[in-house]
């Protein structure tokens, strides 16, 4: 069980699931700017929230785990504190966003193409799609630095 819950296969989950997501999003705005076939709609926004909420316990589980005992206090005593004190703060408080968000968006898609039309608010989800995947982009450059923070402080 241990292997299955290392290290590097957390990170790999947190990780892969945050990438699915932040796909799935931008596929879905992709579908919102075109016929808008609501099948393809609905899979797409609610593979994007699975796939956020996977990347949020495999993280979650590494942060509890690994993260808080043995990186954080590597990263806060090597040559760039500020890689946990802001990025990973901020990182933390902005995921907190993507799945209310994401849940938002599914449930606004569970509506027809027509009620979407009729209600004014297509654009609005397009533009809640796209700012959730640029969210996620963002919070996986602050993984980024992170992690070559972390790398970094064992190394010096």
């Amino acid at each position: 069980m241990e292997i299955l819950l290392s290290k590097p296969v957390l990170v790999g989950l947190h990780l892969g699931f945050g990438i699915i997501g932040i796909d799935a999003f931008l596929w879905l705005l992709g579908e919102l700017r075109g016929k808008a076939r609501r099948k393809p709609i609905v899979i797409t926004a609610l593979v994007g929230v699975l796939s956020f909420f996977g990347s949020w316990i495999a993280g979650g589980y590494y942060y509890v785990t690994y993260y808080g005992n043995f990186v954080r206090p590597v990263i806060k005593e090597g040559l760039a504190p500020w890689a946990h004190n802001i990025m990973m703060e901020t990182k933390e408080h902005i995921f907190l966003f993507i799945i209310p968000l994401a849940l938002t968006i599914y449930f606004a898609v569970l509506l027809t193409t027509e009620e979407l039309e009729s209600a004014g608010i297509r654009k609005t989800v397009m533009y809640l799609a796209a700012y959730v995947a640029l969210l996620g982009l963002a919070i996986g450059a602050m993984g980024f630095m992170i992690s070559a923070a972390a790398r970094w402080g064992a190394v010096n």
